[in-house]
């Protein structure tokens, strides 16, 4: 069983920046696709960003094109997005995901992702 933890959410004003880290609990999922995904209050799970395994295999949310940037850190065993120039529209809990599937092309929706971290806070205040 994939177990996901996330975190390096908080609070920070509006053109902030803030880091967040998903661990995985096995190296078997370095061949998957893994993902950021958020939920603010009274919205539905909206996808953020993805990769498969460098960063030529990246996608990102229009939303956050040109602000956030996904990694993995293969020697840690993490996931990270790097959130620059913030906004109070970026407040969500941010959830990190991964696909069951090995070597298959990050999918945009909830469902392409079999494996889900509990979530972390980012509150950006304006």
């Amino acid at each position: 069983q994939v177990q996901l933890v996330e975190s390096g959410g908080g609070l920070v004003q509006a053109g902030g920046s803030l880091r967040l880290s998903c661990a995985a609990s096995v190296r078997t999922i370095s061949r998957n696709a893994m993902g950021w995904f958020r939920q603010a209050p009274g919205k539905e799970r909206e996808f953020v960003a993805a990769m498969l395994w460098s960063a030529d295999s990246t996608y990102y949310a229009d939303s956050v094109k040109g602000r956030f940037t996904i990694s993995r850190d293969y020697a840690k065993n993490t996931l990270d997005l790097q959130m620059n120039s913030l906004k109070p529209e970026d407040t969500a809990v941010y959830y990190c995901a991964a696909d069951g599937a090995r070597n298959k092309t990050p999918g945009r929706k909830v469902d392409d992702y079999d494996y889900w971290g509990q979530g972390t806070q980012v509150t950006v205040s304006s």
